[in-house]
């Protein structure tokens, strides 16, 4: 398994946890967020899930990431 913690801005609330988190369960993933320091934790498997559909997921809900 591979590792990432991607910073992600806009995030704020457990509505914004829930929907990251999900976005990336949807994908194959798995995402731990940290509102306190905006980040997200990352755990996917690189040969069904890619670091660009990683940041792809997030950014559909509407957050970006820096």
């Amino acid at each position: 398994m591979e590792h990432v913690t991607l910073k992600v801005e806009g995030m704020s609330c457990n509505h914004c946890v829930q929907s990251v988190e999900g976005a990336l369960k949807n994908i194959g993933a798995s995402g731990k967020v940290d509102l306190a320091n905006g980040t997200v934790a990352v755990e996917f498997d690189a040969q069904k899930v890619t670091p660009e559909q990683i940041k792809e997921a997030i950014t559909d809900q509407g957050y970006d990431i820096v």
